[in-house]
């Protein structure tokens, strides 16, 4: 069975799975993140279609993607995560699954949904492990989900095409699964900008997202030279997330790094959405 190993343990999380237990619950209590550890409501109404959530460092993004996932602990348990998340190394195909095997985390392995990965390989999206080697705006996810549920497995989607089209067919893909799933979108925002300018900026970009509407977002990123580097699985999870009778979004929570790190000269914008029936 082919195994993925983590590429960036110990340095985007912890390396341990004590170190790593205590990183996530330092992440729920900070002052920025909801302030308790959440405990999963196993009788939850599964409302939720989707989340937008960070992947930066946990030190860093940590607090704010503590919201989605604590909202998500109270909506209940699904079988599947379909994790989008942007290609920043440039390897593999403009849409690759990882279809088999597992993910391998400090907190041990992450099985695969092999059928669903094969159901949606076709149109745009290519089985491809080379997207996925290196990549860490997917694995950083998995540590949060790993943490809330016993046993919950993936997909695993990274985009280097990120252009309207292919994130609607990506996102038409996945809705056409009627699998219990939810779907992450693994994105920054604004990056290295003045905190200042970084909150106006991803403020009219989460305006488009909580309007569900891809096309806005687009128009947006375009106009404000913005450089969110996952609008891609955003769209992507929007027109998903449409397709599956989401009626809702709303903004849980947005920081920048300099609300972390106290350096408000260069930020990188991070927000936590959560989308629902």
């Amino acid at each position: 069975m082919k195994a993925r190993k983590p590429a960036v343990s110990g340095m985007f999380y912890a390396g341990t799975a004590r170190e790593l237990e205590e990183q996530i619950k330092w992440c729920y209590k900070h002052e920025l993140g909801p302030g308790a550890v959440p405990r999963v409501n196993s009788r939850g109404l599964r409302e939720i279609v989707a989340i937008v959530v960070p992947h930066a460092g946990y030190y860093y993004s940590g607090p704010v993607a503590a919201h989605a996932y604590n909202e998500l602990a109270d909506d209940g348990v699904p079988d599947t995560a379909v994790i989008l998340g942007p290609n920043h190394t440039g390897y593999g195909y403009p849409v690759s699954v990882w279809v088999g095997g597992v993910w391998n985390t400090p907190f041990g392995e992450v099985e695969i949904n092999e059928a669903l990965a094969q159901r949606l390989l076709g149109e745009v999206i290519q089985a491809d492990e080379t997207a996925h080697m290196r990549e860490h705006s997917i694995e950083v996810q998995l540590p949060w989900l790993q943490h809330l549920y016993e046993s919950v497995r993936i997909v695993p989607i990274a985009m280097l095409a990120q252009d309207i089209e292919t994130a609607r067919a990506v996102g038409k893909a996945i809705s056409r699964s009627d699998d219990n799933l939810i779907i992450i979108a693994s994105s920054d925002f604004t990056h290295y900008e003045p905190h200042n300018i970084a909150m106006e900026r991803d403020g009219s970009v989460i305006e488009a997202i909580l309007n569900l509407d891809e096309e806005e977002l687009y128009e947006r990123c375009e106009r404000l030279n913005c450089t969110m580097c996952g609008y891609g699985p955003v769209a992507s999870a929007i027109v998903a997330a449409k397709e599956m009778e989401a009626k809702r979004a709303s903004l849980l929570k947005y920081a920048t790094s300099g609300d972390t790190s106290g350096d408000f000269s260069q930020v990188v914008g991070y927000g936590s959405i959560v989308i629902r029936r």
